[in-house]
């Protein structure tokens, strides 16, 4: 049982409980050799008996600690605490983005906002795919959104090599909101896969809900799968031709018709931005003949 107050491996002194997860508990800590804060993740005891759960926490162990982008969670360190594994990892002081949309008046955010956002998480992923990676689970629970608007990648529980399926039969479990098509049929995930995640992650942040719904995670993937792709401008009249080329883009059924490379993804945002107009209101033909605001 970890104490507040309690020092682990003599190093980390344990300062509160920031979470209780679905299989680890975290909590915010202080490294007394590097006089900093840091975030302590330790696997529930409960979670220890399955191999498939001990095998996700060291391949996030493992994933993470191998990069190192101001766009990602760094990892400093892991070891065993009571027979628990754990990991410290820098301490982050902000929100997921899921707790920003949930707080943000309508549930969405300006076209600007969201494609700011786009670009870091670009950039990110990228990263991790130059280091031969593919995260597989990206989505704004896994997405920290810092005070200075900062986005920080997190949670490597099931990524993989580039090329490796991983053998997670379950992985989509909870992610289906997120998760390529391919990937529902049984096809190995590909650098293509992250890309149709990142567009799902684009159009909810441009309209506060996610373009595929229903009551269960079934009927949601076979929306995934057969359902033709809503542009984010149905829910958004506003939204401009140019924004609306790139979620849809990057969420085609066809891996080969996305962007091939989030770098590619990125650029498309950038030139999207250079034109200002693309980020102004429109206004209604009412407001057009009698000046309205």
């Amino acid at each position: 049982m970890i104490e507040l107050g309690d020092k682990i491996d003599g190093r980390y002194r344990v300062v509160s409980r920031i979470a209780h997860g679905g299989m680890a508990d975290v909590y915010e800590g202080y490294d007394l050799i590097y006089k900093r804060a840091v975030a302590i993740k330790v696997m529930r005891k409960d979670m220890m008996d399955s191999e498939k759960n001990l095998e996700r926490f060291s391949r996030e162990c493992v994933a993470a600690a191998s990069l190192n982008d101001p766009n990602i969670v760094k990892v400093y360190g892991q070891g065993k605490v009571d027979g628990r594994p754990y990991m410290v990892n820098e301490y982050v002081d902000g929100r997921t983005l899921r707790d920003k949309l949930n707080v943000v008046a309508g549930h969405f955010l300006s076209p600007l906002e969201s494609s700011e956002i786009m670009l870091q998480l670009c950039s990110g992923i990228e990263y991790i795919h130059q280091h031969g990676l593919l995260h597989r689970d990206i989505k704004p629970d896994n997405l920290f959104y810092l005070p200075d608007g900062s986005i920080k990648i997190a949670d490597f529980g099931i990524s993989t090599p580039v090329g490796d399926d991983g053998g997670e039969s379950d992985a989509i479990a909870g992610t289906v909101y997120y998760t390529a098509p391919e990937i529902l049929m049984g096809h190995t995930a590909r650098i293509e896969s992250d890309i149709y995640s990142m567009g799902i992650v684009y159009y909810e942040l441009l309209t506060g809900s996610v373009p595929f719904d229903a009551p269960t995670p079934e009927e949601v993937a076979v929306e995934q799968i057969k359902k033709h792709f809503p542009e984010p401008s149905k829910a958004m009249p506003d939204l401009s031709r140019a924004i609306d080329k790139i979620v849809v883009r990057a969420c085609r059924k066809r891996p080969e018709e996305r962007f091939r490379s989030a770098a590619q993804m990125k650029e498309a945002i950038l030139e999207a931005m250079k034109d200002g107009n693309n980020f102004k209101t429109k206004k209604g033909l009412l407001s057009r003949i009698f000046g309205f605001k």
